[in-house]
C-alpha cells in the first residue's frame, strides 16, 4: 500500500515537472477558483482568467501580467513564455471586484499559432500589434458587459501594457503599476540587454489624462526595475502616486499588501515612501 502510494506521489510530481509554463498557469488558475475562456483580437486568439463577476457591476478590474520568459538565461528564445510566477494572476484571486486577467498574444499556449512569431514575444512585446490586439479583446469584454468605470492593473512588463491601453479607454478610471516596465530603454541600458526594436516606450507616451487616478508601486529591493527607474518614469505623469515598499523585490512579497491597495482604490490614501497608509481622504 505504501510502495504504491509512493508511486502515485512521485507520478504527480513528475507530471508536474514535465507540464508546460501553460499548463502550469492553467493549474494555478484552477486552483484559484478562477475561468480560463478565450477570445479572438486583432488577429491573434487570446486567453483570459476570470472570477465569478456580478451581472450588475459596471466596475471591471484589468489585470496584466508580465512578460513571462521570453528568453531562457538571455540567449536561447523560449518555446512558451508564459509567466512562470503568476503574480498578476494571484493578485487578482484575491480582488472581490468584477475582475479579469486579460493574456498577452502568442502567450498561454498560443505561441505553435500560425500567427505568432517569437519576435512578438522577444523584442516587439511591446509594440502596437500587441497591444491593438489586446485592446480588440477589451473592447469585446466592455460592451458585453457594459462596464463604465475600468480599473487597470500592471505587474512588470504589465505595468507598460496597463499605461497604453488606459490612454486606450475613455472608461478608464484608475492605473496601477507593480514593479511596472515603465521605460523599456532605461531597462534594456541597465542590464545591457539588446534594445527592444519594434516596441514603444511607456515612458515616451502622452501623460494620460488628468482624470486618471494612478498608483506606481515599486519594490524597495528590486533589481530588476529599481525604484529610481519607475520613479523618473512617471514624473510627467499628472495625478499620480509614487510608492515604494521598501522590502519588496521584484516578484516578491505583493500579495501582502494587494487587499490594502484594493481598499484604497475606493478611498482615495496617500503613501509615504515606505508604502505605509499615512492619510485617507473623506
Amino acid at each position: 500500500m505504501t510502495y504504491s502510494l509512493n508511486l502515485c506521489v512521485a507520478a504527480l510530481l513528475f507530471a508536474t515537472a514535465c507540464s508546460s509554463p501553460s499548463e502550469r498557469f492553467d493549474q494555478q488558475a484552477s486552483t484559484l477558483g478562477l475561468h480560463k475562456q478565450k477570445l479572438e483580437g486583432d488577429g491573434f486568439t487570446h486567453t483570459i482568467y476570470k472570477n465569478s463577476p456580478a451581472d450588475d457591476s459596471s466596475e471591471l478590474h484589468v489585470y496584466f501580467g508580465g512578460d513571462g520568459t521570453p528568453w531562457i538565461d538571455g540567449k536561447v528564445i523560449a518555446w512558451d513564455p508564459t509567466p512562470r510566477n503568476p503574480v498578476g494572476l494571484r493578485l487578482m484571486a484575491l480582488d472581490d471586484t468584477p475582475s479579469i486577467y486579460l493574456g498577452r498574444p502568442c502567450y498561454h499556449g498560443s505561441s505553435g499559432s500560425s500567427a505568432c512569431s517569437p519576435i512578438l514575444w522577444t523584442y516587439e512585446r511591446y509594440s502596437r500589434t500587441v497591444t491593438e490586439s489586446m485592446a480588440s479583446v477589451l473592447q469585446k469584454i466592455v460592451e458585453q458587459g457594459k462596464y463604465r468605470d475600468l480599473v487597470l492593473i500592471g505587474f512588470s512588463g504589465g505595468g507598460g501594457i496597463a499605461m497604453f491601453l488606459a490612454a486606450e479607454f475613455p472608461q478608464t478610471r484608475q492605473v496601477v503599476t507593480l514593479a511596472g516596465n515603465l521605460d523599456i530603454e532605461a531597462w534594456t541600458h541597465l542590464h545591457d540587454y539588446d534594445k527592444l526594436i519594434g516596441s514603444e516606450n511607456p515612458k515616451s507616451m502622452p501623460p494620460l489624462p488628468e482624470e486618471i487616478q494612478q498608483y506606481h508601486l515599486a519594490g524597495g529591493k528590486d533589481e530588476n526595475i529599481p525604484p529610481w527607474m519607475i520613479e523618473a518614469a512617471v514624473q510627467a505623469q499628472s495625478n499620480s502616486q509614487f510608492i515604494t515598499v521598501e522590502e519588496f523585490t521584484h516578484g516578491c512579497c505583493w500579495e501582502k499588501i494587494w487587499k490594502r491597495m484594493l481598499n484604497c482604490l475606493h478611498d482615495a490614501c496617500e503613501w509615504n515612501k515606505q508604502g505605509r497608509i499615512i492619510a485617507i481622504e473623506d
